[in-house]
Order: C-alpha cells, then sequence, then structure tokens
C-alpha cells in the first residue's frame, strides 16, 4: 500500500509543556486510522501540527514529502484537509454550494464564475461526493433545514470535495446520537474504501474500534498502543487511560449494546 501520511518523532511544545511528545503515525492509501485518548491527550494538537496550525518538531511527510517550514493552505494545497470541531457551513449557500466552494477550479475558471454570481467549484467533484455520501435529495437545502447529523456530513463532504490526499476528521460524531453516530461511521467507512486516506479524531471508542483499519491511542502527548482495533480495545494500558482501572473490557460491544437498545425502543 501506498503510504499518504508519515510522521516521526513528531513533538509539540507549549513553553514547558509537550502536548505531543515524540508521536509516530502512518496512514496509508484506503486506510481509516482511528487517534483516540483521553481528553487533553493531545489528539488535535497533533492534528493542528501536520495541517500547519501549530509549530512542531520532528517530521511529517504527505506522499513522501518533507511538510516542514509550509503554511496550512499550502498544505491544502497538497492534499491535506480537515475539518474542526465545530461544523460551521455558510449559511446562505446550498448544501451543493457549500461543496463547490470547496471543489477546485482552474484560476481562470473560479474568476469566470465569481464575475457572474456563481459559486466557484467543480460540478462534477461535487456531484460524486454528493453521490458517495448519499446526499442528493438535500443538494438544494439550505444548511438551517439540516439536522445536527446532517450537517456534520456536510461539513465531511465539503473536506472531501476538495479531494484531498489525507482527510483528518476532527470529532465528527460529537453531539450525535447513537443512530446519527452510527450512520456517519457508515459513511465515513465508504470514503476510506473509496480511496481516500483518513484519519480520526473521536471520542466515541464503539464508533471508532467498528469502522478503523488501526488505531494509535493518545495520552499525555504519548503513544501509549497502536495497532489493530481488537488489539487495541484488550490492551490494559488503554483500559487505565480511559477508566482508571486495568480490568479488561470491550467498548465495541457497548457500542453495539447501546445501538440495540435505541433500535428496540
Amino acid at each position: 500500500m501506498t503510504t499518504v501520511l508519515a510522521t516521526t518523532g513528531l513533538s509539540v511544545h507549549f513553553g514547558g509543556v509537550r502536548a505531543v511528545d515524540q508521536v509516530d503515525v502512518v496512514v496509508e492509501e484506503g486506510q481509516l486510522v482511528g487517534l483516540i485518548g483521553p481528553n487533553g491527550a493531545g489528539k488535535t494538537t497533533f492534528v493542528d501540527a501536520i495541517t500547519g496550525f501549530v509549530r512542531y518538531t520532528g517530521h511529517a511527510e504527505l506522499d513522501g514529502r518533507d511538510l516542514e517550514g509550509l503554511p496550512p493552505h499550502a498544505r491544502a494545497r497538497r492534499g491535506l484537509a480537515r475539518t474542526w470541531q465545530s461544523t460551521e457551513l455558510f449559511d446562505d449557500l446550498t448544501v451543493r454550494e457549500n461543496l463547490m466552494v470547496a471543489a477546485e477550479r482552474p484560476p481562470w475558471l473560479s474568476l469566470a464564475a465569481e464575475l457572474v454570481g456563481r459559486p466557484a467549484g467543480d460540478d462534477a467533484a461535487t456531484d460524486e461526493v454528493l453521490e458517495l455520501l448519499e446526499l442528493g435529495s438535500l443538494a438544494d437545502a439550505m444548511p438551517s433545514e439540516l439536522t445536527q447529523g446532517q450537517r456534520k456530513l456536510v461539513g465531511v463532504a465539503r473536506a472531501v470535495a476538495m479531494q484531498p490526499r489525507l482527510l483528518c476528521l476532527d470529532e465528527p460524531a460529537a453531539g450525535l446520537d447513537t443512530r446519527e453516530s452510527g450512520e456517519l461511521g457508515r459513511q465515513l467507512r465508504q470514503i476510506a474504501d473509496a480511496g481516500t486516506a483518513t484519519l480520526l479524531i473521536d471520542h466515541d471508542m464503539g464508533l471508532v474500534l467498528t469502522i478503523c483499519d488501526r488505531i494509535v491511542v493518545l495520552e499525555f502527548g504519548k503513544v501509549i498502543a497502536s495497532g489493530p482495533p481488537d488489539e487495541v480495545r484488550r490492551n490494559p494500558l488503554v483500559v487505565k487511560a480511559y477508566l482508571g482501572g486495568a480490568q479488561a473490557v470491550d467498548p465495541g460491544t457497548a457500542f453495539e449494546e447501546r445501538q440495540a437498545g435505541e433500535v428496540s425502543a
């Protein structure tokens, strides 16, 4: 498989605080990799670092090319796309237009679109994303007409419309109920299966353990576990980090039980 993202010894310091400490992460093409950990573990800071929003030491490469010194917009042009914990859509644009703004266009075509008052964007790329994420029926809806779960999905779709090499998602399931979270998980799996390397941060352990190919666990900025979900979910260090004890648990089973309970309710 082709390696899309590779970090080696990546660290972030804020004064005397080491928020991210010697973190190695690899995401390959078509992989969905989960980045999890308790609050304050350094997950978002790691994504801020690789996307150019905070300074770091160590190395980060995208498709084998060093990202050192590149500002966020240059990294985005190379294929690094991300979402934020707060989903902010353009409320005066339809869902389709929100995606079109993100889709890449040649400069002269963008200028022409702006002159006639249309959002610049790639219609073909937009249609592909609408179909992939099953948003076609909402294409002409305004953001104010969407549910929270739909807004989250449109935020993800807007990042996908950039046709990224690596898609970084920061807590896309936050605020969703179990049904919405499960549906979002299915859509995120489709994105990865379509070939987009994806790095997912989320606090829903059940969701992450269910849909990810590999999981990296951070605590106090350091990697304490890394591997397939079945290994990580039973790792005593992971259980201790989340629950304060070393008793083996299966968070994925708890997630499935919650889903079954909601369906039967």
